[in-house]
């Protein structure tokens, strides 16, 4: 028979017994000797198992697997197919005698060589005064651009004038005057110069 226990063992063992929850009806208590004596398991834990494969899973598509919503980049297409494309707005039968060199420019101007600061004002006066003497077909010579950087800090476009003039036509004040850009026959310059054909004046 064991000894007697003391008050403050008993104080002890209520505030065990307080802070355990009951075991169910039925079910076996844990045999930890034996556990110890079986040596170290790898117990199933499915729930953990669950959990992991929820944070770690990737939400993107599978390797060599498609994405559903990929983005669309549209690639700005360069100048020449830009005028090349563009909608024909003058007389069709005029157009295809321009575009096989059969037409002759009434006016011509050579920007070949020049900045776009130059460039810029030499243009609008030589456009709206052609539009303004009633020429319908000029020319504008720009250069097919340059074939290698001139070792600048700042990169320079191939074909600057080439790539500018078009986008200047198209803006006010030259767009009130000009009806179509296309690119110039071999015969008056080929890739390195535009056709406009004017407006008739008001």
């Amino acid at each position: 028979m064991g000894r007697k226990l003391k008050p403050e063992e008993i104080e002890l063992w209520k505030r065990v017994t307080d802070r355990t929850e009951r075991l169910e009806q039925g079910r076996k208590p844990v045999d930890f000797g034996a556990m110890l004596n079986m040596g170290p398991q790898i117990l199933p834990m499915p729930k953990r198992r669950k959990l992991i494969d929820t944070l770690v899973k990737p939400s993107g598509p599978k390797i060599g697997q498609k994405s559903k919503s990929l983005t669309r980049v549209d690639r700005v297409a360069p100048i020449a197919e830009q005028v090349r494309n563009a909608k024909i707005t003058m007389d069709r039968k005029a157009f295809d005698q321009m575009k096989r060199g059969k037409l002759k420019p009434e006016g011509r101007l050579d920007l070949h060589g020049l900045t776009l600061d130059r460039a810029h004002p030499l243009l609008t006066q030589f456009i709206l005064s052609a539009y303004g003497n009633g020429k319908r077909l000029v020319l504008v010579i720009t250069g097919k651009g340059k074939s290698r950087d001139d070792g600048g800090p700042i990169p320079v476009r191939f074909g600057v004038l080439r790539h500018q003039v078009p986008q200047w036509l198209a803006m006010v004040p030259l767009s009130t005057a000009v009806l179509q850009v296309t690119q110039a026959h071999d015969r008056h310059g080929g890739g390195g110069a535009y056709y406009v054909y004017l407006r008739k004046p008001r």
